[in-house]
Parts: C-alpha cells; structure tokens; sequence
C-alpha cells in the first residue's frame, strides 16, 4: 500500500454512470470465451497496457519486458498514467470507446468498477485456473463481484512487523523473537526506549490514513475486529478488538515508545522510518527491506506478522495491482494469455522472485532466489494471513485525509477523548458514507 493521495470516488461515480450510459457493445473478441489461454501471443500486433505511476514501476517494467522478449510479435506498449489521474481516465476512456487492451488497477479500486460493467468479465476464461488457487487471496477477493471474476494480480505489497535485532540484543531481548502479541509488543518496546538517546521501541504514523490502514488496520483484523462498512447497511468497526488496538496505541504514545514527530507523519517520510536505526519495531511492507538496506548496511533486522491481542494471531494488509480487461478492448485473447504469463511458474521464480519481489503465487515462495534471501521469505509469509477491504467508498472511509478513520485514529492516539465515544463517532460517519454508494 503506498499511501499517496487518492481520487475522490465520488467524482469518479459520476464519471462512471457517464461510461455506463455510453458503453457500446462488447468487440467480437471479447465475448468469444473459452479460448485456450497460452502464454504467448493470441494474435499479431502491438498490444497497448496502461498502468498507474507510483506503484511498483521497476517490477511492471521488467514483467513487460519479460512478455515482449517473449512475443516480439505482439509486444505490449506501456502506458504510465498519472496516479492521481487513473482512476478518471479509465472511466472516460470507457465512455469514450479510447481503451487499452489491458490495464493494471491499484486493487482497492477495482470493486467499483466491476459493479459498475466497466470491466470484461473473465470468468469462463479464467476461472479454471489451478495457479488461481494459490494466487494472493487479497488479490482474488477485490478481482470478484458477485462471484464473478474479472483480473489477476500484478504485484503485490503486503505489510508485515519489522524489528531491529541490533536494539533487542541492546535491549537485552532474543533477536530471534519478535513479539507475537500486541502486550509483548508493548513490553518489548518500554525496554527498547528505555535505551534512552533518541532511539524509541515503536513507530506510529500519526498524519497518514494510508499508512494506518496498512499497519494498524492488520493489528484489529489480527484482534477478530471488522473495519470497513463494505456497503448500505453494512456495520463497520465491529468488535472488541477496534476498542483494545486504539487503547495499545494510546499507551505506547503516552509511554513514551514514539518519537514525537511521528505525530505530523503524512506518508512523505513513512518509508525512510525503519532505515534510520533508531526505531524497534515498526509496520511497514515488503518493499522496506532494500530500502532499509540501502539506508543502513549494517543494520541486522528481522521480519515478523504483525500480531493481535492474543498470542500468536496476525494478519496483514495486501495491496497492489491488478490486471484487468477494460470494457470495449479488442484483445482480450492476447489479455488473458499476458495473465497467464503472469501467473506462470516460470515468471513467478525467474521474474518476481529473481528480483526480490514477492511472487503473486504462495506456492511459488519456495524457490532459489528466496532461501538466499530469507527476509523476502518471511515477508511472504503475511500473504496466507492477509486481507484486502472490499468497500466501494474506501477512500471516503479509510484513506482520505478528512476521513472518519483518520479522524479516529487521532483521537484516540493524541487525545484522552472517551474510546466508546471517538469509535461512536467514526461509525457513524462510515455508515452515513457506505449508505451513499
């Protein structure tokens, strides 16, 4: 989850009930289904694919790449769009009749697209898929409406609890054990910053609504709690465990276990915290690990689950990409054999994994590249225990930075505000959002 601003969807809804309304019939192609899916081209000619900057762009140029060393005779030209821009460009471009042949979408948006007819449905092509067992559940459950499926996943990035063995052995704590429950947690981080200097147990974005749902969302799931309304009607911020993560990260802010300027944290700086050897423990993703080395070389960490309030639970954040078909492509053989490709086990170890990215498949994490690099190893561990929200309204809800999960997280973080009260407040304006979709 990179946590850049996110286009309002209530401005893309509009944009969308225009594409509804305009949306010409499907090309020929595109309702031949159930064609053999191979991994190399369907037809002859350039095939055109549109992705979102700030993502993982070193990751997608090399699987391009990879594809069009394999099939010179129907490379795919590259695209890349303005994140902020995608989302409403993909809309109008639908209107329009103007569409890739494929695309890739940051994932937490695809729901609304699907509901909304703006993406070719691939179940009978793809649906059949044994590499779709395996594939990144995060992915798959956003790729689904009403049980019908519409991409795959492209990359993913998953969060996960980083710990700096350097201040446990300081600290006189195992650095082979890192905490499995939020009061171990807790009690790691008071001897950590015990340390004193300007080395703290704990890092805690307070400014960044994105950075949160990657981190702290994890620590209630791992604790049986329910963040999102995923519609109208729906109940968000179920369960005991809403309640008891926002009181531990009360307690380790008024303990002392973060910096001070954690409080202005807007996602700038988020991935430069870990690196700096003066943070314990911290949530963070999959892509923090050459970053943190290439800030601290000498820095010995290690990778664990984030964990829940009982001992031994976790879950994680997936996010990431998919690849879709937009309505109105006239490729959609040569789409779907590209996601095959993807999905392949050759790519999956010689692409992904070559390049210390995490594979999209869970059976592909055992491979070569990985046991010379445990710490992707454990990385990709969180993608049996991860999730991805499935709402229609999720930048509303969860990642604007006047939303109701931001707001809450504040209160209960910097203000003695009654909990009962402050998580009152946020369902409320969660519901009163859903209730708009």
């Amino acid at each position: 989850m990179r946590t850049r601003q996110r286009l309002s969807l209530l401005t893309v809804a509009a944009v969308l009930g225009v594409a509804g309304c305009s949306q010409g019939a499907e090309s020929p192609e595109s309702t031949t289904g159930n064609v053999a899916a191979t991994t190399s081209c369907a037809s002859d000619g350039e095939l055109t694919m549109w992705e979102r900057s700030g993502g993982n762009k070193d990751m997608v140029d090399m699987l391009v790449a990879a594809w069009n060393t394999k099939n010179p005779g129907c490379k795919v030209a590259l695209t890349y769009i303005p994140h902020t821009e995608m989302v409403g460009k993909i809309a109008q471009g639908i209107a329009s009749g103007q569409v890739p042949d494929l695309m890739g979408m940051d994932l937490i948006y695809a729901p609304q697209f699907e509901k909304a007819g703006q993406l070719v449905d691939l179940t009978d092509r793809i649906g059949g898929w044994p590499e779709l067992t395996t594939a990144s559940k995060g992915h798959m459950t956003v790729a689904t409406y009403e049980n019908r499926l519409y991409g795959v996943p492209l990359y993913a990035d998953v969060s996960a609890l980083f710990y700096n063995k350097d201040l446990f052995k300081r600290a006189g704590l195992d650095p082979d054990k890192p905490p499995t429950s939020l009061p171990e947690l807790r009690a790691y981080a008071d001897k950590i910053t015990a340390l004193g200097g300007d080395v703290k147990g704990y890092y805690l974005p307070g400014n960044c609504a994105g950075c949160n749902i990657f981190t702290v969302g994890p620590l209630m799931w791992a604790s049986d709690a329910k963040i999102e309304a995923a519609g109208p009607g729906d109940e968000p911020l179920v369960g005991d465990g809403v309640k008891q993560v926002l009181q531990f990260e009360r307690d380790m802010v008024k303990a002392g276990n973060v910096h001070d300027g954690d409080r202005t944290e807007n996602g700038e700086t988020f991935h430069l915290q870990f690196g700096s050897g003066k943070v314990g423990m911290m949530g963070t993703g999959n892509f923090n690990i050459t970053l943190a080395r290439q800030q601290n070389p000498k820095m010995d960490f290690g990778i664990a689950l984030l964990p829940g309030m009982a001992p031994n639970s976790s879950a994680s954040f997936i996010g990431g990409d998919l690849v879709v078909v937009p309505k109105g492509s006239k490729r959609v053989n040569d789409a779907v054999n590209f996601m095959k490709f993807l999905l392949s086990d050759d790519v999956q170890v010689e692409v992904y994994a070559k390049a210390l990215n995490l594979t999209t498949r869970s059976d592909m994490v055992d491979n070569k590249y990985f046991k010379e690099e445990p710490l992707v190893q454990d990385v990709a561990k969180a993608l049996t225990v991860g999730r991805t929200p499935y709402t229609l309204t999720f930048f509303e809800q969860i990642n604007s930075p006047q939303g109701p999960w931001l707001k809450m997280l504040q209160r209960a973080y910097y203000s003695d505000d009654d909990l009962d009260t402050v998580i009152a407040d946020a369902k409320k304006e969660m519901k009163e959002i859903a209730a708009k979709s």
